[in-house]
């Protein structure tokens, strides 16, 4: 029987911390690769309380940073690998490409290193002055150490190509489709089934919550707005969007029951999503795969994700379209219902977890026997 091959992967906040993207994926891969690898998750330590060495199979790895907004994730990312290089690893998943500079690390040590790099991060407005120009860096410094580039989008392996003369390999975020279970969740707020519209996402500026928000006032809708998400940290911005008054807006904050989350999904009229820049955004694939009529913020990749309209309608990034298509959904209720029932048709085989999972697969194993 051949040896399993030892897998490390470096750059989230841990396992099974699922509140995030990056986090979701690491969960979903791991646990459908455990059965073929061992898998090594490495967390951040302060996050746990109870530090098992292995949970469902996987193997946990705790190390310590500096838990800051900017440097947490990097000085993890950094001892992570060094860890992992002096360990039996034969292979290292890296998420995020703020991690891009430390391929060295793994090219200096011959180790097969994968990264799995975010969407146009030096572009948001929260990484501004050098958060943006270290990110535009590390991204290329990703190009240029690690062995295999993997992107979530069709459009953003454009960008790499475009930008950085790399080619990546396109493998999707993946979606779990789920119907309602459990309506009556939504009491918690007082909230209906279709009596609201729906925002999920970090109170960030580049998801566009301030003008989703300040454009749904102006309209005519008598519906709710409910708005999931927040942030960590103090912040201005989110502050500002949290002090607004009005009987029709909710701020939920985080929502850490996967169950109620997907509730409020399941239930709302229609939900809106204003996420600028990225690839496939986990949001708004739980959009679909939970069947909500979506209404997204004109972009390349949500109109890739949402195949040019046809499970989904699009706004321009400013108060009068974001007001007057909220107003259009209201009068095309018809639309609307069409939406909902099929936008889980949306959720393709390329968006399917164990899809997802055997491309990783075929990664690995092209790297490892190349480096035999």
């Amino acid at each position: 029987m051949a040896k399993k091959l030892n897998i490390s992967i470096i750059g989230v906040k841990g396992y099974p911390y699922v509140y995030g993207g990056y986090e979701t994926f690491v969960k979903e891969i791991s646990e459908r690769l455990k059965e073929k690898y061992n898998i090594t998750v490495y967390c951040h330590k302060i996050l746990f309380s109870s530090r098992p060495k292995s949970i469902n199979g996987i193997n946990l790895v705790y190390i310590q940073t500096i838990e800051t907004k900017i440097l947490s994730q990097p000085i993890h990312s950094f001892f992570s690998i060094i860890h992992a290089c002096f360990s039996k690893t034969d292979l290292i998943l890296v998420v995020n490409s703020a991690n891009g500079p430390f391929g060295i690390i793994t090219k200096i040590f011959k180790i097969p290193t994968i990264i799995n790099v975010d969407g146009l991060e030096w572009l948001r407005p929260k990484w501004k002055g050098l958060g943006s120009v270290y990110y535009k860096f590390a991204s290329r410094m990703a190009t240029l150490f690690y062995d295999q580039i993997v992107n979530d989008s069709d459009e953003m392996r454009k960008v790499y190509l475009d930008l950085f003369k790399r080619d990546s390999k396109v493998i999707a975020y993946g979606a779990n489709i789920r119907k309602s279970k459990s309506p009556g969740l939504l009491k918690k707020w007082n909230l209906n089934q279709r009596e609201y519209f729906l925002v999920v996402g970090r109170l960030i500026p580049d998801n566009n919550a301030d003008l989703i928000i300040k454009g749904f006032l102006k309209c005519n809708s008598k519906r709710k707005l409910v708005i999931v998400g927040d942030v960590t940290y103090k912040d201005s911005y989110a502050s500002e969007l949290k002090s607004i008054v009005d009987k029709r807006l909710i701020f939920t904050g985080y929502v850490k029951d996967s169950n109620i989350l997907a509730e409020l999904y399941h239930n709302c009229y229609v939900y809106i999503h204003g996420h600028e820049f990225g690839g496939t955004n986990p949001t708004m694939i739980k959009a679909m795969a939970y069947g909500c009529a979506i209404l997204a913020l004109d972009t390349v990749f949500n109109k890739e994700m949402l195949q040019n309209g046809k499970f989904g309608i699009f706004f321009k990034k400013d108060l009068f379209s974001i007001s007057n298509m909220i107003d259009y959904c209201e009068k095309e209720k018809f639309l609307i219902d069409k939406l909902r029932s099929k936008s889980v048709n949306g959720i393709t085989k390329k968006y399917d977890w164990d899809f997802v999972a055997s491309q990783y697969i075929e990664v690995f194993k092209y790297l490892v026997s190349q480096r035999k």
